[in-house]
């Protein structure tokens, strides 16, 4: 995006990019993080203002949990569950499932059906519970703390189904090479069925407080456009893509798990700025719902969830590499694998959304942005800093 002003930047390096010269009364560096109010704190940026007006923006990464490849490359595979669930905290299940789903298809392991259908809820779960808590980070940034409240309340409904599930509410690792560890306990349903009513009518306040709220439409509506001809080249995957109108999915695209059974659609938008992109999580958290909800009627209540495995502390996986993906809240999420026939991984290496969204693609919608919308366009971007960081 072309600023206007660097006509008044006073001189050029010799990589031909501009010079600001921090000297002059016109210019200030300041720093955004790192803190840790939320999404937005868990990393630095660097801002060059002039006035209130962001002149230039850098990433500094590195205040948080590091090294998850090479720390899962160290151990048995086995073992590489309690780390991988920390390089997207708030939907941890989707690393359990590629991280599962590589070492199922190398080892040439078929799960069961049942637990196809169990792991599909558990990825439908985990992406209610993060557009909630996304939800709640996008209205505090720009100043509606009370929906903040709403969502994180919204939030831990779904996270109590997570603990009767796996007895854990951030940290499920209820999938497993092999299938899930269990299927859903008596009674479930019912209790799924009260918290996602409660959920929705919560998200009608929502609706109401936040979509309608004048001052959040002034300041969202042109915020952070991103032009559909970068979408590629930079990367750009999920919400960020579709309110470009781009119809990108991999559930639709690359199906997998039991979500070509499923009935739903691809929402898109033709804005793509952040207004757009609140909007386009806002209809996927009811289409959450209504996924739920059918793979609840559907999925099977007994039988086979976890296929027959060898002694998973003496596994050996033959030699091979491949590539895993799944469609997170963010976009396309994917683990890259490869063994050497050994009890360990050779090589593992994620692809998150958050590398290019949150450095390459912040840096260059941040020009020209006021600094006050500064963490409400990096929260439309919806990024985890651990993903860069892994």
């Amino acid at each position: 995006m072309k600023n206007k002003y660097r006509d008044k930047f006073p001189a050029k390096n010799p990589d031909g990019t501009n010079q600001i010269d921090l000297n002059s009364h016109k210019f200030i560096k300041v720093w955004q993080g790192p803190n840790h109010p939320g999404i937005t704190g868990n990393m630095s940026l660097e801002l060059i203002l002039q006035g209130d007006e962001v002149m230039d923006c850098k990433t500094h990464v590195g205040y948080l949990h590091r090294g998850f490849e090479k720390l899962m490359e160290r151990r048995r595979f086995i073992q590489c569950f309690p780390i991988c669930v920390r390089i997207a905290v708030p939907e941890p299940d989707f690393n359990e499932y590629c991280l599962s789903s590589t070492f199922e298809e190398l080892a040439g392991i078929e799960i069961p059906e049942a637990a196809k259908w169990m792991r599909t809820l558990l990825l439908e779960m985990t992406r209610l519970a993060s557009f909630l808590m996304w939800i709640g980070g996008q209205s505090a940034a720009f100043g509606l703390g009370v929906i903040a409240q709403w969502g994180n309340y919204a939030r831990d409904l779904m996270l109590d189904r997570f603990e009767e599930i796996s007895g854990g509410r951030i940290y499920h690792m209820h999938m497993i090479p092999g299938g899930v560890r269990g299927l859903t306990p008596d009674g479930f349903e019912k209790r799924m069925e009260d918290n996602l009513r409660e959920i929705e009518e919560i998200m009608s306040d929502i609706d109401k407080t936040l979509f309608n709220n004048a001052i959040f439409k002034k300041r969202s509506v042109g915020l952070g456009y991103i032009d559909p001809e970068i979408v590629d080249k930079y990367g750009v995957t999920g919400p960020n893509a579709r309110a470009a109108g781009i119809p990108k999915d991999v559930r639709k695209d690359y199906p997998y798990l039991v979500y070509d059974k499923l009935d739903f659609d691809v929402i898109t938008g033709k804005d793509s700025d952040a207004f757009t992109r609140a909007d386009i999580r806002r209809k996927e958290i009811l289409t959450s719902i209504d996924l739920i909800r059918q793979i609840m009627t559907r999925m099977p209540k007994t039988g086979d969830f976890i296929a027959k495995m060898p002694n998973v502390l003496h596994w050996k996986i033959p030699k091979n590499e491949t590539y895993i993906r799944a469609e997170c809240t963010r976009g396309e999420f994917g683990y890259y694998t490869v063994t050497d026939g050994s009890k360990y991984p050779r090589r593992i290496n994620v692809r998150g959304p958050s590398y290019t969204h949150a450095v390459a693609l912040m840096e260059k919608l941040a020009i020209d942005v006021n600094i006050a919308d500064v963490a409400g366009l990096m929260v439309s971007l919806h990024t985890y800093p651990p993903e860069i960081e892994r």
